[in-house]
């Protein structure tokens, strides 16, 4: 059991004005670049192989061709797993974890969206979360091991054999993979949509004050 760390960013902990520390700054855009590189050549990759009826723009795709997207996608996949991997742990040993993203409750997470939908959701302190935004980026923490994992089975079906199997097999490993690629961009979308309607938060990200 992972004890709690004496090692904090708390607002009395960073700089004055502060409000994300420069390693929160680098891991987020650099999360922000991988999954921008991840999503546009897997675009490409899916309309080689389309699982639907359906394809994606090839102007709004990356790589050129399948071989292209491939060597872009996995480039993509070594950034987003070495960075989240990095991501999580000084979350882990600062104990951002816990102080940013929990507690969550049912309850907490019908009264703060309830709130947001009336309009009444205060922005005012960004350096806390509310339970809505503690539960979309705890989803998209396990979306992107779901993604990396899935992804894993796509790449090497019988060196992962196991994971493979756990997975349903290798074709229903390539809509998880999907439906988990959708969702992470679903997420980015609304987290687009939430700074355009609370700039100062982009501003935050980058200056870290």
């Amino acid at each position: 059991m992972l004890a709690r760390p004496l090692m904090h960013d708390t607002p009395s902990a960073l700089p004055e004005g502060a409000i994300h520390p420069g390693w929160l700054r680098a891991t987020h855009w650099i999360n922000a670049l991988a999954v921008v590189v991840m999503t546009m050549s897997g675009w490409r990759i899916y309309n080689a192989s389309p699982l639907f009826d359906f394809a994606f723009p090839n102007g709004i795709t990356l790589g050129g061709w399948l071989g292209g997207a491939l060597q872009w996608h996995f480039a993509g996949m070594w950034l987003l797993f070495a960075n989240g991997i990095l991501y999580l742990a000084l979350n882990i040993a600062t104990g951002r974890l816990w102080r940013k993203f929990l507690p969550v409750t049912p309850r907490g997470v019908a009264r703060d969206l309830a709130a947001a939908l009336r309009g009444k959701l205060s922005h005012a302190d960004p350096r806390r979360y509310n339970q809505v935004q503690r539960l979309a980026y705890l989803f998209v923490m396990a979306d992107v091991a779901v993604l990396i994992l899935s992804g894993l089975v796509l790449w090497k079906p019988v060196q992962f054999d196991l994971l493979r199997e756990l997975m349903g097999g290798y074709e229903l490993a390539r809509r998880v993979h999907f439906f988990a690629m959708a969702l992470l961009t679903a997420f980015v979308a609304v987290h687009l949509a939430m700074v355009a309607l609370a700039p100062r938060s982009l501003i935050a990200m980058i200056r870290g004050k």
